[in-house]
This record gives C-alpha cells, sequence and structure tokens, in this order.
C-alpha cells in the first residue's frame, strides 16, 4: 500500500510538471503571437495568387513559395496614368533590394477591356522595361483577395505573409521605401543601408504638377461620362452627327462628327471627327485605340486653335502631328511655360478611333 502511493506520488509530480510547462509554452507562444503585427488585410492575401489568368517575366508564384520573403505587391494597369508614373520607383526598388530579399510582383488588373488581352500587356511590360513578375488579374480573383479598390495601389508584406503597410495613389516614395528596408530588417535581424533611390522619370513617367492641376479624369464612354457640352447631349448606342460646344467652361468637353459613343469607349464613324476639351494642367493626355482591325489613325493636336509648338507632348510633334497604333495612353500636350486654362482639340484624319478617357498631371 505505502509502495504503491510512494510510487504514484512522484509520476503525479512529474506529469503536474509537464503540464506546467506546456501551459508555460503555449502562453508564450500567445504572448509572442499577440506581440506581433497582424495583417491589415486578411490573414494572407497572397494565396490569391493562384487566381492569375498568366504571369509575364516569371513562373507563377505563390504565396508558400513567396513565404520568408519580403513582397511589395503593386497593383496597376498600363493606361492608368497615375500607374504610370509610380512604375520607376518600383522598377528601382525592385533592383536594389532583390538580393536583400524583396520581390516585386506588378499585378495588372485591367480598367479597359483591351487591357485583358495578354499580347497588349506584354508589348506593354516590355516597352516600360518592366523586369520584375507580373501577374494579369483579368478576372479580379487577386483585386478582391486584398479587397483593393485603386490603381495603383502598394501592398508591402511582410516574410510571414502578412500585409503589414499599404499605400495609394502616387507620392510618399520615401515613406514606401523605408517600410521596405523595416520589413527586410525584421526578415533578416540586420540593419538595412539607409539611403533612398534616386529616380529621374521622363515622358509619361515624370512626375505630375499637382499643384496646379484643376481638371479630372474623365471618360468618354457614357457609362462614367461626365460635364458632356455638345448640344443634344449624348446618344446611347447609336451613331450621331456631333458638334463641339462653342464656348466650353472649364472641364467641359464635347465631340464633332460622326460617332457611336458606347459605356467604354467613343468610336469614330468617318474622317474629321473631333474631341474638344477645356483643361488646366500642365499635362493631357487620351486613352485611344486604333481602328476596330487594327489600322493606325492618324490625328492633328491644336492648343486654341494654334500647333502646341513647344508645348506638344511625348507623342505629338510641334505642329500636334501623331499616330494611333496601338491601344495605350497616349500624351498629347506638356506645357513647357506656366500654367494655364486652354481648349484642346485633337482632330482625326481617319476613321473608327477609339477614345476611352482623359488624364492630367
Amino acid at each position: 500500500m505505502n509502495t504503491a502511493f510512494k510510487w504514484r506520488r512522484p509520476m503525479l509530480h512529474v506529469l503536474a510538471l509537464i503540464a506546467i510547462a506546456c501551459w508555460t509554452m503555449i502562453a508564450g507562444q500567445t504572448r509572442a503571437e499577440a506581440q506581433e503585427p497582424p495583417s491589415i488585410v486578411g490573414s494572407s492575401p497572397l494565396y490569391g495568387l493562384t487566381g492569375a489568368t498568366a504571369w509575364i517575366n516569371s513562373k507563377p508564384l505563390t504565396a508558400k513559395e513567396l513565404k520568408g520573403k519580403v513582397v511589395l505587391v503593386d497593383f496597376w494597369t498600363y493606361s492608368c496614368i497615375n500607374c504610370l508614373r509610380s512604375l520607376p520607383y518600383i522598377q528601382a526598388w525592385a533592383n536594389k533590394y532583390k538580393d536583400s530579399g524583396l520581390v516585386v510582383i506588378g499585378v495588372h488588373t485591367p480598367e479597359f477591356d483591351f487591357e485583358k488581352q495578354l499580347p497588349n500587356v506584354q508589348k506593354a511590360v516590355q516597352k516600360l522595361g518592366i523586369t520584375y513578375p507580373v501577374a494579369l488579374d483579368s478576372n479580379y480573383k487577386i483585386w478582391n483577395a486584398f479587397h483593393n479598390e485603386y490603381w495603383p495601389a502598394h501592398y508591402f508584406i511582410d516574410a510571414k505573409g502578412k500585409v503589414r503597410f499599404e499605400h495609394f495613389g502616387e507620392g510618399n516614395y520615401d515613406q514606401s521605401e523605408h517600410w521596405i528596408q523595416q520589413l527586410l530588417q525584421e526578415r533578416s535581424g540586420k540593419p538595412m543601408a539607409g539611403g533612398d533611390v534616386s529616380v529621374h522619370a521622363q515622358g509619361v513617367e515624370a512626375a505630375a504638377d499637382m499643384n496646379d492641376v484643376r481638371s479630372p479624369e474623365t471618360y468618354i464612354g457614357y457609362a462614367r461620362a461626365d460635364h458632356f457640352a455638345s448640344p443634344g447631349g449624348i446618344k446611347q448606342d447609336a451613331e450621331k452627327s456631333y458638334t463641339a460646344p462653342a464656348n466650353p467652361g472649364l472641364n467641359e468637353w464635347g465631340l464633332a462628327g460622326q460617332w457611336v459613343d458606347q459605356k467604354q469607349i467613343a468610336v469614330l464613324k468617318s474622317a474629321g471627327g473631333k474631341i474638344v476639351f477645356h483643361f488646366h494642367a500642365r499635362d493631357l493626355h487620351l486613352v485611344l485605340g486604333p481602328t476596330a482591325d487594327g489600322k493606325p489613325v492618324r490625328f492633328r493636336v491644336t492648343i486654341d486653335g494654334h500647333a502646341p509648338g513647344e508645348n506638344h507632348g511625348v507623342d505629338t510633334d510641334a505642329q500636334g502631328n501623331g499616330v494611333v497604333k496601338e491601344h495605350r495612353l497616349y500624351q498629347l500636350v506638356r506645357q513647357r511655360g506656366a500654367v494655364a486654362d486652354h481648349v484642346f482639340t485633337i482632330e482625326f484624319e481617319d476613321p473608327g478611333v477609339q477614345a476611352f478617357s482623359f488624364t492630367f498631371g
């Protein structure tokens, strides 16, 4: 009896010690997890990468493969001027930190139907000099996994797959780079070298003069068309002969000639059609496409009725001449002097052009 009792007593003591040790370990893990910063977007939205319809510059990447890496996800689309002006920084970060554990993924989520086509995106990626992986998100699967609502949108993800920081739109590039450095330092446990990338963007990628932009993004398709000023308004999905507004107010615009205005685009039915816009900004851009069968469309731009001269954009010459050869954003005006109100006119010498939207900078 006594022997049995003596045998059980140390055994119970050992079991109690084990239980205490297990509880201490669990409690310690719970405290450690509580101290870890949470993901601000879902538990691991990188699993949404499985929804990509294609990949450029890379084989398909998965959340499992990216574990242990710091990931920057950039939601963009190649006709978005705000996205284009962010790209030089994204590429510079990809180059600078790739050997320190950073993986940059450009998630191309289209705004317009032509941006869903793989050859169009491949051509844009090559032209823009993008070397990091690009996932085509034509069905918005990745967009929805991140609960995203903006172009551009940047999500900074730590080595455990948690979204730690996010930024929407242009600017604040120094803060974004400091976030990258912080997450890389957490990953390696070693201090990261300071200093920010130096970017000197040119052409459409040059930073906007946001202090003097008074014109908003404006869509030509009737689904989101605002401030349309041609007499009689827009006739939806049917051909109509339009007349340009005689004296459009600031940010008013109109059509002239035979057009069919659809939800996303307006299509010119006969040569000589025009689009007029009264704007205030340094830069004026217009998203355009060639004819439905891919034929180029010649055009001529004027500012207040005159050739743009030194104020022409990268896609026009001093006389205002240019050609629409592919679906993309065209920079048609860049004012070299003081920014002021102007009436912009583009006249198309060939029928069939597809016009989508104006943006400014």
